[in-house]
């Protein structure tokens, strides 16, 4: 398929999904060139030796944009694009372009300081969700139910000296089934749908929440669409809730696991990854 051409994959460590994405390079002819997260070093001057397009799989927010940031300074293509991986990997930006491009999302606040989180709460309502703007897992989320608990959780946040924890954002706790929706999108197409199922209101594959497939409906299709295209498009996940009003969208993630999704709905996912990435190298 690809005989000379380069991928370069840049990642955390070696989980499932990159040892697909290697096999699947392998499968189609294409070379791949590891840069572990830790270890790799950019100077200001373009190296001789390249990869001719990389794919982010990094695990960290701020690796990711500053190293697609450097590969795109040297004129080497990234998947996703620099702009993608720092739009989509910040909630607070995700959500103003999704509202900027109309697409449907739980009510959000942001707040800047722990005496605006207050009043965003309560411009909200309860219960409401509080969540880092950078993050995934469902980590460090909490729902909260009344004021004083509101009160709790904000103290503990502004006590904590991540620069993070100072931007508080806060969305309205959607009544929805015990279930969500991921649609993996890659370039113009939806190609995998799977339901999150969980007793509890966080419904992540990562923290154990049960997986099926999920029909690829023209609605969930277009949805998805719109949203991925909002941030920039790309290699893009896309989170959706089934609210009492239809369909919202309530996160991008620009660097996703797909271990879960494979398993759910038995689609190449690894494989369309590289072929859309060997796309972008050769444009």
């Amino acid at each position: 398929m690809s005989e000379g051409f380069r991928l370069g994959v840049f990642y955390t460590i070696v989980r499932p999904e990159e040892k697909w994405i290697f096999a699947a390079a392998e499968a189609r002819g294409v070379k791949v060139e590891r840069y572990d997260d830790g270890e790799v070093t950019f100077g200001l001057d373009r190296p001789a030796e390249l990869p001719d397009v990389l794919v982010n799989r990094s695990v960290s927010h701020t690796r990711s944009v500053y190293a697609t940031r450097c590969f795109a300074h040297y004129g080497v293509p990234t998947v996703n694009d620099p702009a993608v991986v720092e739009l989509a990997g910040d909630k607070v930006f995700a959500s103003l372009r999704l509202a900027e491009h109309g697409v449907p999302t739980p009510r959000t606040v942001v707040a800047l300081s722990p005496e605006a989180a207050v009043k965003a709460v309560e411009e909200v309502g309860y219960p409401a969700v509080l969540k880092p703007p950078v993050g995934s897992w469902g980590r460090l989320m909490a729902k909260v139910d009344d004021a004083e608990e509101a009160a709790q959780i904000l103290e503990h946040k502004s006590a904590l000296s991540s620069p993070v924890h100072s931007v508080f954002y806060v969305q309205e706790y959607v009544p929805k089934p015990d279930r969500d929706l991921r649609v993996l999108v890659i370039g113009d197409e939806a190609v995998a749908a799977m339901y999150r199922r969980s007793s509890e209101w966080r419904t992540n594959a990562a923290r154990g929440g049960a997986v099926e497939p999920a029909p690829l409906t023209p609605e969930l299709s277009e949805l998805s669409l719109r949203a991925a295209h909002a941030v920039g498009g790309g290699v893009l996940a896309v989170d959706l809730m089934e609210s009492p009003h239809g369909l919202v969208v309530h996160e991008v993630n620009p660097t996703p696991e797909f271990k879960a999704l494979t398993g759910a709905t038995g689609v190449d996912i690894a494989g369309k990854i590289v072929e859309y990435a060997v796309g972008v190298g050769r444009r």
